[in-house]
């Protein structure tokens, strides 16, 4: 089966494969952004490379007597891929984020609160969000650095943020969310470095890195967290029903492991959704229903 599934998984996971060549799109594109969206430039160290980081504000960040209002965070990988279709390098879609928390902000479904978007490497994607080898992957042999992704995170992209914004800082106001590879990075920040984030969004995984080692990751689970959204749809490699059994059965068994320790539906939420895929319109689909899961009852932490 291997031979006829590197090819599908190639292009399944195409948003995060090293292999992609990432296009521009053309000049005449639309933008589909809304809001206030605050680009900066971050240099890391950790990377050795240079990336956008892209922060959206509520809408009454700068609104006379919210001086000194602090917001809690939500933290997204792929930036380019939230906020405007026009960014979006590999499939032109977009998860919608800025309509979505606009909208359920203004409905006083979710709280107001600061989005980043953090923009992955492009063709260095998958090599910064792996912590283990993708068996699938086309550049097999090649040990990913995901391992430092948490530290990346928690050391250049939140101070950077932090020095610049008024945040809520600490894991009990802090999420951090992916789709893909995405997700892989996001799930292993949650079970590695628990002090970054108590939130954490976790669509569309190929649970299978590592050989499974992700899903290792969390059996035992001993991980304080506050919240966690896992999503997949049934449908992510579709035409190959035993791909899409295969992963049911990881997630299935990721959800086993949360609640054996102790998480129940009020902690972690497993959505698989029948006619998901594996892209930018089925992660905007559930966007809405996770971000409410996640900080719809969120407070401001009481003064000390």
């Amino acid at each position: 089966m291997r031979p006829r599934l590197v090819p599908l998984l190639v292009g399944l996971l195409s948003v995060g494969s090293a292999s992609v060549a990432y296009t521009q799109v053309a000049p005449t594109c639309r933008s589909t952004m809304t809001g206030d969206l605050r680009l900066h430039t971050l240099a890391s160290t950790v990377f050795g490379n240079t990336r956008t980081i892209r922060v959206l504000l509520p809408d009454d960040y700068g609104a006379r007597g919210n001086e000194g209002k602090r917001y809690p965070v939500l933290y997204l990988l792929d930036g380019q891929n939230l906020f405007d279709a026009c960014l979006s390098d590999v499939s032109h879609r977009e998860w919608q984020v800025d309509e979505t928390v606009r909208r359920l902000t203004a409905e006083k479904k979710i709280p107001s609160m600061i989005i980043v978007g953090i923009d992955h490497a492009s063709a260095m994607r998958a090599h910064e969000f792996l912590p283990y080898a993708d068996p699938f992957e086309s550049l097999q042999g090649i040990e990913p650095a995901g391992k430092q992704f948490p530290r990346f995170v928690g050391r250049e992209v939140m101070p950077l943020v932090d020095s610049l914004y008024r945040t809520h800082r600490g894991p009990e106001n802090t999420g951090i969310g992916g789709a893909s590879y995405g997700g892989v990075a996001s799930l292993y920040a949650l079970t590695s470095a628990p002090g970054i984030a108590g939130y954490a969004l976790i669509e569309s995984t190929p649970l299978w890195v590592g050989m499974g080692q992700l899903v290792r990751d969390t059996d035992p689970l001993s991980t304080v967290f506050r919240r966690v959204f896992v999503a997949t749809g049934e449908l992510e490699a579709d035409g190959y029903p035993e791909l899409n059994r295969m992963l049911l059965r990881l997630h299935r068994r990721l959800e086993a492991n949360f609640r054996v320790a102790g998480y129940d539906s009020t902690r972690m939420k497993l959505v698989l959704d029948p006619q998901g895929r594996h892209n930018e319109d089925s992660w905007a689909a559930r966007f809405p229903g996770a971000i409410v899961y996640l900080f719809g009852d969120w407070k401001p932490p009481v003064p000390r």
